[in-house]
């Protein structure tokens, strides 16, 4: 998988470099550098269309829109992984609250139902294969 990565990460470098030497060469336009410039946008070209045969290998990826909204705001990618880590831990640790409040309840419960209901609590905890509490 890493190797798909590393392959379309080098044809990006490459088009990148290559961008980067052509603003240089427009940027001080001498009509003698016209066969450079050329080259250059061949380069470009060519570049394009290795970026688009990797494609094909990485048409299973799949990447939240919210990183790139990162990207465009100027964030690194990287806060957004962290900020969900941060959300789902946040989240967990709201329902383990729930869940352990749920459990209070219910030990709660079935401790006053016992003391109405001493019979009925008996047979449930029989079903549910529960020892007696002593109340």
């Amino acid at each position: 998988m890493a190797e798909k990565f590393d392959h379309l990460e080098e044809h990006l470098e490459k088009f990148v470099e290559n961008i980067r030497q052509l603003g240089i060469i427009v940027s001080d336009f001498q009509p003698s550098s016209q066969a450079g410039l050329n080259q250059k946008l061949n380069f470009i070209v060519t570049g394009l269309q290795d970026i688009d045969k990797c494609r094909q290998q990485l048409h299973d990826i799949m990447v939240p829109l919210e990183v790139f909204e990162y990207i465009d705001q100027g964030r690194n990618p990287q806060l957004y992984t962290k900020e969900c880590l941060e959300r789902a831990l946040a989240k967990n640790e709201q329902v383990k609250g729930k869940i352990d409040t749920m459990k209070k309840f219910k030990s709660l419960l079935i401790q006053e139902l016992s003391k109405v209901f001493p019979e009925d609590m008996a047979k449930y905890r029989s079903i549910r294969g529960e020892e007696q509490s002593p109340s």
